[in-house]
């Protein structure tokens, strides 16, 4: 047999194989694993093969990340960001310093503020206007589904009392109804549309920047949850196609088309364009993303009965279906028969029936045809309904990071479920219990884009570092190996690479060392572990 171009010896390494889950060795020539095995894969250690010792550290595949929006995400790191902190008076000084360096931008924009941060999770105009009152201030919350507006954007954009809601989002008001700065949903669109359109070169910077981070974390592939233009936003395809091409994308990756929920079917057309087009070198345009609702915090997310309000009573609020439910059936029937995947934005527990009903839909009139259709989020499940992922052969795309006790959870959320439906949030268990497959990921710029974050809330419900011992719902744990796999094999499922996600032997060689083995450290040490190399395709593209 040739000599390896690569060989990593004194295991430990995690296969993500059910056939042999540990190995102690792995040898790779050019872009492909050629052995996975113990001490004779040392016998392909030529002159020029480079060996890695892993005595002390843990070989496993590279994570994958499932829903994530890259270059959002890599441009926001360039403006004015406000996570880390969860302090009004800290909000106001970043947004003040940011403004201070620089007087050039027409605009002050960024993000990343936490709901908790404010009575009722509503930031005012008049804060933000302390501090720049001269300029256009508009700063995206960390779910994104909100943005914090000062008194001079809301000017320039006609926003007033006058202004009615859109269909698809909502206006926080003042006692008067004067516009009091904070944007739910659609709503964000009115102001969002003047912001400075970013450039090609921009964006481009901006999946360039995430790359490095999320290699640095040793992710290898991912699905961009959102390519499109939507309230605002610029559409990334361009970064990907370019990268792509002149081969700086060193991931793989899969685009989601956004699907325009202002329209209708006479739009497949253009998708089906889009992804003949797009779809080069390590970017596929394979995937439709409909957003179907929208979030428990702002009472967005679609419910299958009522929110409550602060005294425990029912509302008349059910939160918003985006897409006509029956419509919904006929879109995914169609998308499905051209072989698209559907990657659902799918929170509330009607939500996820309306799109679980879709599939069904598309299953009836196409028969099975592998698309692999997905539902992220899947924050309230309903229980008659988790039988159906594997029944529909539909996949359950979770973010384990938000499956904790944390402040937007306790005081903004769980208070206006109530207690039957709150437990039935994040099921992690209970989806696999009943046979569905499982992929995961971060949403970020949302959440962390950390998949040892991730792992570690999947496992121990509970978010790294907390200490007043509260778990959230103890029985949704996933076990260690179920949590990796999610972040591995089973997004590469999602992601129709399935030649990667496990470590065999013909499989492409992404693939990561962490600086110790977490398989046998305790459960609450899982996010101390950092990543220390991650590789691929047999190439290099992170070590420290």
């Amino acid at each position: 047999m040739a000599k390896a171009d690569l060989v990593f010896t004194r295991g430990p390494v995690f296969t993500a194989d059910p056939a042999r889950t540990r190995a102690s060795s792995l040898a790779v020539v050019g872009d492909r694993i050629t052995a996975v095995g113990h001490d004779e894969v040392r016998e392909l250690v030529g002159p020029g093969t480079q060996v890695v010792d892993l005595t002390g550290k843990l070989l496993l595949p590279g994570f994958q990340d499932a829903h994530v929006h890259a270059v959002f995400a890599g441009m926001e790191l360039a403006e004015c960001d406000l996570t880390g902190t969860v302090g009004v008076g800290d909000y106001l000084e970043l947004v003040r310093a940011y403004a201070d360096a620089h007087p050039e931008r027409a605009w002050i924009t960024g993000g990343g503020w936490s709901m908790e941060s404010f009575d009722g999770g509503l930031p005012t105009r008049q804060l933000l206007d302390a501090v720049v009152p001269d300029r256009p201030v508009l700063l995206s919350n960390r779910d994104h589904h909100g943005a914090w507006a000062n008194t001079r954007a809301l000017e320039l954009a006609g926003v007033t009392a006058a202004t009615p809601d859109p269909a698809d989002g909502r206006i926080e008001r003042e006692a008067d109804g004067t516009p009091s700065g904070m944007l739910q949903e659609g709503a964000t669109a009115l102001v969002a549309h003047l912001v400075p359109a970013s450039t090609p070169a921009d964006r481009l910077a901006g999946l360039l920047r995430a790359q490095r981070l999320l290699h640095s974390l040793g992710i290898t592939a991912w699905q961009d949850a959102m390519l499109g233009s939507l309230d605002g936003r610029p559409d990334p395809s361009d970064a990907y196609v370019t990268a792509a091409r002149d081969g700086s994308l060193t991931a793989r990756v899969v685009g989601a088309l956004w699907w325009d929920r202002a329209r209708g079917a006479e739009q497949i057309p253009e998708l089906v364009a889009r992804r003949a087009s797009l779809s080069t070198g390590r970017f596929r345009a394979g995937s439709v993303k409909i957003m179907q609702d929208g979030v428990a915090e702002n009472f967005t997310a679609a419910m299958t009965a009522p929110y409550l309000d602060g005294c425990g009573c029912a509302t008349g609020n059910s939160g918003l279906s985006f897409v006509d439910p029956a419509a919904l059936r006929g879109y995914v029937t169609e998308l499905d028969a051209l072989d698209f995947q559907v990657h659902f934005h799918a929170l509330g527990d009607r939500a996820v029936r309306e799109a679980l009903d879709a599939v069904e839909a598309a299953v009836e009139a196409n028969g099975r045809r592998g698309n692999r259709h997905h539902l992220a989020h899947l924050q309230v499940v309903h229980p008659e309904d988790l039988g159906r992922f594997a029944a529909l052969g539909a996949i359950a795309n979770i973010q384990p990071l938000w499956a904790a006790h944390e402040p937007q959870m306790d005081e903004l959320t769980i208070p206006f479920l109530g207690p039957e439906r709150s437990a039935w949030q994040y099921p992690f268990g209970d989806l696999l219990r009943a046979g569905a497959t499982l992929a995961a990921g971060s949403d970020w710029p949302v959440s962390s884009p950390d998949p040892l974050a991730g792992v570690h809330v999947a496992v121990n419900r509970a978010e790294p570092g907390s200490s007043d011992g509260r778990v959230f719902y103890p029985e949704q744990r996933l076990d260690l190996t179920t949590a990796l796999a999610a972040y591995t094999a089973g997004t590469a499922h999602v992601n129709g690479l399935d030649d990667t996600g496990s470590l065999r032997v013909g499989n492409l060689a992404d693939l990561v060392v962490l600086d110790r083995d977490i398989l046998t450290a305790p459960p609450g040490e899982i996010a101390e572990a950092r990543v220390e190399r991650t590789y691929v395709g047999g190439r290099l593209v992170h070590s420290v």
